[in-house]
């Protein structure tokens, strides 16, 4: 039996989960780091049985804290010699890593060249990687990229309207969420037959971090984040697309630095902006009926995925599913209805039974285009990904 740790390391938080691998893959316990930073950060922990369940309170001034709890409580549980492998989702792969790869000091060395492709993530998950290369040096790391399942978009949708130059410093659309994607499509094959992986298919990751992506015969041809994480949709903190223009006038007109502006974007936008109160869309929904922010938050953030919605179908030439996932799109009913409100037209028909009592299927029978929630398990996947390249015997 090989026992594989997911290390699934976010801005404030780190998810985690083992796994035992043979002929299939069983997870043994998962868990989680919250509010990482904050004076009172959380572990918790669920396992197989209701005993092995629970949650306290911890310190956890900041990542490398976190990894250290996180750390101690592994070796308690699972112990160094048991461990056979470790899996980290990667934010980025940069131009360069399409697969998942084990760890090498050359491997890593490229990543710190990329830190400023995306530096709200990848220090962090370099330094997680570090930690545990030291924790466990005889242990393998495999590193798991999200923009690998959007690496071989078609060239139209790689490339960003900006002088030639910089392409060649690997500046392009990456896309992410892509260790979500996969784990969609593999579960979407799984429910509807191998057949959909012939099919147009849009995947709605919607939470904190939110997107979209478009697959054609399974393959990714277009997705709504771009070079960063920050672009696209309307997210929790982060704003989405944006008129590069902005970053000009607010230099101008506040003294904005780069600094200040790229935090703006990230830490002080998009749900929390608009609303001035919360990122969270289920606290927003509570007060939207008395709070005309709150309300305006939530119409941006459905009107927009409307409107992804709408231009892939056009991208796709057609629609046959549409899936919801993450934590707004599996758990927020009233959100879903909303986005699909006024697509009739595209042959989505959403039945609100099904839909308010969060069903696998939520379209009706005489809907043209299945719509689907699908909970998502992104450290399932790493797991899986690194078990396929150490070769170990597991089922796909």
């Amino acid at each position: 039996m090989k026992n594989v740790l997911a290390i699934n390391g976010g801005s404030s938080s780190i998810k985690f989960a083992l796994y035992e691998v043979a002929e299939v893959q069983r997870k043994v316990f998962e868990g989680s780091l919250e509010r990482i930073g904050l004076p009172k950060s959380l572990l918790r922990i669920k396992g197989l049985a209701q005993t092995d369940n629970f949650s306290k309170d911890i310190i956890a001034g900041d990542q490398k804290a976190a990894v250290g709890v996180l750390m101690d409580w592994i070796q308690k549980r699972v112990g160094a010699d048991a461990l056979t492998a470790v899996g980290h989702r990667m934010v980025e792969g940069g131009p360069k890593y399409s697969e998942p790869q084990i760890v090498t000091r050359e491997i890593l060395d490229d990543l710190y060249l990329y830190e400023a492709f995306d530096p709200e993530h990848l220090p962090q998950e370099l330094m997680i990687i570090e930690a545990f290369i030291y924790q466990f040096p005889d242990v393998p790391q495999v590193l798991c990229f999200d923009t690998a399942f959007h690496h071989d978009m078609p060239r139209v949708a790689q490339i960003l309207a900006i002088p030639r130059r910089y392409e060649t410093k690997g500046v392009r659309r990456f896309g992410f969420h892509g260790i979500s994607y996969s784990f969609l499509m593999r579960e979407l094959a799984r429910l509807e037959g191998e057949d959909v992986l012939d099919s147009k298919v849009i995947l709605a990751h919607l939470g904190n971090g939110a997107s979209l992506a478009a697959v054609k015969d399974g393959k990714s041809i277009d997705t709504s984040m771009g070079f960063t994480p920050s672009a696209g949709l309307v997210m929790g903190t982060r704003c989405g697309d944006l008129d590069p223009g902005l970053n000009y006038y607010l230099a101008r007109t506040e003294g904005m630095d780069a600094g200040q502006f790229q935090h703006m974007v990230n830490e002080e936008s998009g749900l929390l902006g608009i609303s001035e109160t919360s990122s969270d869309m289920k606290d927003l929904i509570l007060h939207e009926a008395n709070d005309i922010r709150a309300k305006e938050a939530i119409e941006v953030f459905c009107y927009q995925t409307k409107k992804w919605i709408g231009s892939y179908s056009a991208a796709l030439g057609g629609l046959d599913t549409l899936v919801f996932s993450g934590g707004i799109g599996e758990n927020v009913p009233a959100i879903r209805q909303r986005i699909c409100e006024g697509l009739e037209f595209f042959g989505i028909e959403i039945d609100e039974n099904l839909n308010r009592t969060n069903e696998g299927l939520i379209s009706k029978e005489t809907s043209w285009v299945n719509v689907r929630v699908i909970h998502t398990d992104e450290e399932f996947m790493i797991a899986q990904q690194a078990s396929q390249i150490l070769k170990f015997d597991t089922a796909v």
